[in-house]
């Protein structure tokens, strides 16, 4: 299935961003919705098992929309635009946070998870590369766009999306330059707090971000309820950093260099309880083995399926990788591989500024 492409904006309001998403994307989104085993099997039973559930979803809900009043509006405004319900839109963007709480999901590993990444990043005097497989439940397979959002304050913005949710929970970019990449990371339940900031939103801040100081504020400040990874990359500076965050505002801060570095879905330099993850560590050992000088290397390295259980290149049942994207700092673009990035076959690029 071709990526669609939606250039939306100049918009006013968040409102109106949502609502020509969710109008122009309405089959996409309510497809997903009615597919999403995650999100009919676990989360939507979950938010309908009585008063304890109800109030987790309402706290997250007051939380975020009190943090993000202009990004809750966007998600009204999907929903109203796409006809979907909004607890629907509202289980899908919460999804990391809501799983780990309910009884029988608290010991899922990664394979049955809605999202796994894999990132290879670099910095040294030939090249400055951010290469990420962007890895999702089979259920995301053919739902999924791309976003290129104009707002009335002149910032611009384009990310690629799933299907009901906010920009982006994946990868994107703006036009002062800051771009960046996420990793999911497996907190263990004692790590979590409930009612907290959801990862969605910090990352649909990061595309309003001016530059790499004030991303790294943005995700600093959100009292989050489950940790992520995040790969910030400031095109301008030709630099990159991995920030891991925890709840309790607990982060760490890694600066790339001329050593490639790997990031799966494990924690690597913050401190933290976290759930053993065969996928991931299987992934992290593999990709040691492998050299990754030159793009070409790197590319193959996360084209590589060699272990048939745990490849880097996820073909399913499960888990899917949807496409590669890899970030230029030189050449100051976005390229998008879908296939496997071994062969190459580019998909789309993009001017980052």
């Amino acid at each position: 299935m071709v990526l669609q492409v939606f250039h939306v904006g100049p918009c006013n309001e968040g409102y109106q961003l949502g609502f020509l998403i969710g109008q122009r994307f309405s089959s996409l989104i309510k497809s997903r919705v009615a597919t999403d085993l995650v999100l009919q099997q676990k989360l939507l039973p979950f938010a309908r098992s009585g008063s304890h559930a109800q109030a987790t979803v309402e706290a997250l809900s007051a939380a975020n929309r009190g943090r993000y009043p202009l990004f809750w509006d966007e998600l009204v405004g999907m929903a109203e635009g796409s006809g979907a319900a909004l607890l629907d839109i509202l289980l899908l963007n919460f999804r990391k946070e809501i799983l780990p709480l309910i009884p029988d999901c608290a010991k899922i590993t990664a394979d049955t998870m809605s999202q796994d990444c894999s990132d290879v990043l670099i910095v040294n005097d030939s090249m400055a590369i951010a290469a990420h497989n962007e890895d999702a439940n089979v259920a995301l397979v053919g739902h999924v766009y791309l976003i290129r959002a104009t707002l009335s304050n002149g910032l611009s913005f384009t990310a690629y999306t799933y299907a009901g949710e906010l920009p982006s929970c994946a990868f994107g970019f703006n036009n002062n330059g800051l771009a960046f990449t996420l990793d999911s990371v497996p907190p263990s339940t004692e790590e979590i707090i409930p009612g907290g900031i959801g990862r969605n939103f910090v990352s649909r801040d990061l595309l309003n971000a001016t530059g790499l100081d004030d991303a790294i504020s943005r995700i600093r400040s959100s009292n989050v309820s489950v940790g992520h990874s995040y790969n910030l990359i400031d095109v301008p500076k030709r630099k990159i950093i991995n920030v891991e965050t925890a709840s309790g505002k607990r982060f760490s801060i890694f600066e790339v260099g001329e050593k490639p570095f790997f990031h799966a879905n494990m924690y690597l330099h913050l401190k933290v309880n976290q759930v053993h993850d065969d996928n991931s560590i299987s992934r992290q050992t593999r990709a040691a083995q492998l050299r990754k000088e030159s793009k070409a290397e790197i590319l193959s390295l996360l084209g590589d399926s060699v272990n048939q259980n745990f490849p880097i290149y996820m073909t399913g049942p499960t888990l899917y990788t949807l496409c590669t994207a890899i970030i230029d700092l030189d050449s100051k673009t976005l390229t998008i591989i879908e296939g496997n990035p071994k062969k190459g076959d580019v998909s789309r690029v993009f001017p980052i500024l």
